[in-house]
């Protein structure tokens, strides 16, 4: 073949050779599309939308492989070869800038994970299509993304990729070593890892001793109020915790926050040390002035005391439903009722995260709490 095009070039083309020629043909054209006259870019261009229709996927297998980083293709072709089979799509979904981040969403929302992962693979990849990338569900495609540092991830689209893979090793790794990473987003992962890649969170560099000290505290929290299943459990748990210095205010908000109400009574009562019973009824007293005088006797810091008691008014008007997600519910409205509170009283939140929350409260002067 001549190295430019001619009429002869597309009457062989035209005259149904056999693939292997019609590949061939493809290839030299595309290749040569870039430093075509413009006469012979638009007939080049015309029998790219001839190959694309070609049965042989060899043929457009060798033309989106030369096209596939070429930013003059007609956007049509480029669409064409996006949304074909996968030996022919995939050069296209990974390179081509003549894809648009409306065409590369469609393709993601309705095709296969293979090409999900080409398209996560590429050399840069906006907020909107990272989040379409997330919400396909798929956790190979997740992990791709999170690993691609040209990729643009919202801060709350990595806190959906940790509420939802977290626990996925392939994902948490590459949460674990992505070199931007936000401490609301490193937090959360901490009790969502396996202790191996939790050592390699907390030796990150861009983690300060203080983040990594409240980070680790809120997983061992988070991991304790997991394991007592009966308030006899739980006696024996606030008691070991008592003696080794952990029943800390934060833990006992938390538990109420997750809806674990014998925690916090139990809690309660160790440090106001009276009977689980007479705390209960103090706790619950119509009047609230019992609460008030207990939280006292526990010698709890005035700062918590707003949030305690909303939470405990929550968890009156809600509980568990059964129906899926629940418990998140039930901290959503928990946090927002805690956020009224301390607005009443003049502080403003910046955020409504539970340990933003919870590190901010152990900041709070007295004084700005009427104390």
């Amino acid at each position: 073949m001549e190295q430019k095009l001619n009429e002869e070039d597309v009457k062989r083309l035209l005259s149904n050779p056999t693939g292997d020629t019609r590949a061939e043909i493809a290839d030299k054209i595309a290749s040569q599309h870039q430093g075509l006259s413009e006469g012979e870019r638009k007939l080049a261009e015309d029998i790219f939308r001839l190959m694309v229709r070609d049965a042989e996927v060899r043929v457009r297998e060798a033309l989106s492989r030369q096209l596939k980083e070429n930013p003059t293709v007609p956007h049509d072709v480029a669409i064409a070869l996006a949304q074909d089979v996968e030996d022919v799509s995939l050069p296209m979904l990974q390179f081509s800038d003549v894809l648009t981040d409306e065409d590369l969403i469609e393709i993601v929302r309705s095709q296969s994970p293979e090409k999900q992962v080409a398209v996560a693979s590429r050399h840069t990849v906006s907020a909107d299509l990272a989040d379409a990338l997330v919400e396909s569900g798929d956790e190979t495609v997740v992990a791709t993304l999170v690993s691609n540092e040209g990729a643009e991830i919202a801060e709350s689209t990595l806190n959906r990729v940790v509420d939802k893979f977290g626990e996925n090793e392939a994902v948490g790794k590459s949460l674990v070593e992505r070199k931007a990473l936000p401490i609301t987003v490193a937090e959360r992962l901490m009790t969502k890892v396996s202790e191996n890649l939790r050592q390699h969170l907390m030796a990150r560099p861009d983690l300060t001793p203080e983040a990594a000290a409240a980070m680790m505290i809120q997983a061992r929290e988070l991991a304790v109020l997991g394991l007592s299943n009966s308030e006899s459990d739980v006696a024996q748990l606030v008691e070991h915790l008592a003696r080794v210095g952990r029943l800390t205010p934060s833990i006992m908000l938390r538990a109420v926050c997750m809806g674990d109400m014998t925690f916090f009574e139990v809690a309660l009562a160790r440090l106001a040390r009276i009977k689980v019973e007479n705390c209960r009824t103090l706790i619950h007293d119509a009047g609230k002035r019992g609460f008030e005088a207990l939280f006292e006797k526990g010698g709890l810091p005035k700062a918590f005391f707003a949030a305690m008691r909303a939470a405990i008014d929550v968890s009156y008007e809600m509980e568990y439903d059964g129906r899926p997600n629940d418990r998140e519910r039930f901290s959503r409205r928990m946090i927002e009722r805690i956020l009224t509170q301390y607005g009443d009283l003049g502080v403003e939140f910046e955020n409504d995260d539970l340990e933003y929350l919870l590190a901010k409260m152990n900041q709070l002067p007295t004084t700005v709490l009427g104390e």
